[in-house]
């Protein structure tokens, strides 16, 4: 498996897919209790509503950004298979069997988004 395949599958598929749904079905958000304490923090040693407003859309910035470098690397095939893996973490509490095929199936979406001589082989373009 090629370096950028495996880290995009690691880093998008996995990360942002899967565990994302996974903390969603917990229900627990471990990005907003870190910014929630750091911006508490900040906010006692620095009292500026600028800084608490920073903290307010950091949080959107990031997802926004998240989403931006999965499609960069792996276009909308690779934004569908972030979105089954996020599929697949909700599910996990209550199948674990179409849990892992929905994971399979999105890391495979993953791995042909990322693989562009397969995909121009097999389009012919």
């Amino acid at each position: 498996m090629a370096r950028r395949t495996k880290k995009y599958i690691w880093q998008s598929v996995i990360g942002l897919g899967f565990l994302s749904g996974l903390w969603t079905a917990i229900g627990v958000d471990p990005e907003e209790v870190i910014l929630n304490v750091l911006g508490k923090a900040v906010d006692a040693i620095y009292p500026d509503p600028h800084v608490r407003t920073l903290f307010l859309v950091l949080p959107t910035l990031l997802l926004l950004v998240s989403i931006f470098s999965a499609y960069k690397s792996g276009r909308i095939p690779g934004l569908v298979a972030v979105i089954i893996a996020y599929c697949a973490g909700l599910s996990i509490l209550v199948s674990v069997t179409s849990a892992l095929l929905l994971l399979l199936l999105a890391i495979f979406i993953g791995y042909l988004a990322t693989n562009r001589r397969l995909v121009k082989k097999c389009t012919g373009h």
